[in-house]
């Protein structure tokens, strides 16, 4: 019988080094160690071995098994490694090889002048405050001494949810609010989004942006006004920049006036685009905030007074990047918007 062990360890050990897979090794290992396997039915003729030759038997076969699963062992991981290899150098990245060119983007100009000028007026010592866009009626015309019969308060020219519910049509509603809780000083900017019943060309869109300004506190006369958008204008467009003011008629200030600025192109020269006048097209809105405004918003006018300024930041973008239809800001063309 140990002779036949011997033979057995023999033939395992020859097969196993012939393996080139696992799944052949596998098959080798039930072929000699399985519960059928050569080894297994020697060692069920022990039975009629004698109890000398037990033992000796017994050692034999242990040491036969033993050798053959040591193989077994140092020849599975012997082809996992190969196989590792070969599965490494199939999926090797040729680091040489040009990669795929990811497209970042950048800021949309709309968000990029709205921020600048946040930022001239955060410098001016103002602080930067949001508000909702859905806002009350009473917030975006009451409070704001807007008559009852004034045409903006039409079906026609403003977005309404309900009786009481509108889209804002400007970002007054803000300074409202601000009003209300904050009381005196204040000294604030807002911008955002606003909505009106515009027909769509090259200068209207029933959505735009619009950035306002406020002061409220004591001894606030139209010096201050003046003073802060000739420094305004100056700061984002140039120090050789001048501002005009033309009287105007707003619900929510009195006095109130309009601001022309010199021509971008000629700065103030004369030229084609302002047809020899040196003034660009009226840039903003601004005027002293009216009485009855802050009485609504429980300021007393007889000991604070304060000005309030409105423009629009679309209309700032095509002034400063020399754009003609404000389409091109909302049409979302990757050809137009890669240019800024």
């Amino acid at each position: 019988m140990k002779e036949m062990l011997k033979t057995i360890e023999q033939n395992a050990l020859q097969s196993i080094r012939n393996i080139s897979d696992l799944e052949q090794l596998e098959k080798i290992r039930v072929q000699f160690l399985g519960k059928k396997g050569e080894l297994t039915q020697v060692l069920r003729g022990m039975g009629k071995l004698s109890k000398e030759e037990r033992p000796i038997v017994g050692q034999v076969a242990n040491e036969v098994r033993e050798k053959i699963e040591k193989e077994l062992e140092k020849t599975k991981n012997a082809l996992k490694t190969a196989q590792k290899d070969i599965k490494l150098k199939k999926e090797r990245i040729d680091i040489s090889m040009p990669g795929n060119k990811k497209v970042i983007g950048h800021r949309h100009p709309l968000l990029t002048v709205k921020e600048e000028l946040e930022t001239v007026f955060m410098n001016m010592g103002f602080d930067v405050v949001e508000g909702p866009e859905i806002e009350t009626v009473y917030n975006n015309f009451d409070a704001l001494n807007s008559p009852e019969n004034h045409p903006s308060r039409d079906l026609s020219d403003t977005f309404y949810i309900t009786e009481q519910i509108l889209l804002r049509t400007h970002t007054s509603p803000v300074q409202i609010r601000v009003m209300k809780q904050i009381q005196s000083p204040i000294k604030i900017v807002s911008a955002g989004r606003t909505f009106r019943f515009d027909e769509v060309d090259d200068t209207h869109s029933p959505m735009f942006h619009q950035l306002e300004g406020l002061v409220v506190d004591k001894n606030i006369t139209i010096a201050n006004l003046k003073h802060t958008i000739d420094m305004f204008i100056k700061e984002l467009f140039g120090s050789d920049m001048k501002t005009r003011f033309r009287p105007h008629y707003f619900p929510f200030t009195e006095p109130s006036a309009e601001v022309d600025v010199s021509c971008l192109k000629c700065r103030g020269e004369g030229c084609d685009c302002c047809h020899k006048t040196g003034w660009d097209m009226e840039l903003l809105g601004c005027g002293m905030v009216h009485p009855r405004v802050l009485e609504n918003c429980g300021i007393d006018p007889e000991v604070y007074s304060g000005f309030a300024f409105g423009l629009g930041v679309d209309r700032i973008a095509m002034v400063k990047y020399g754009i003609n239809n404000i389409r091109l800001l909302f049409e979302n063309d990757m050809r137009f918007l890669n240019q800024f």
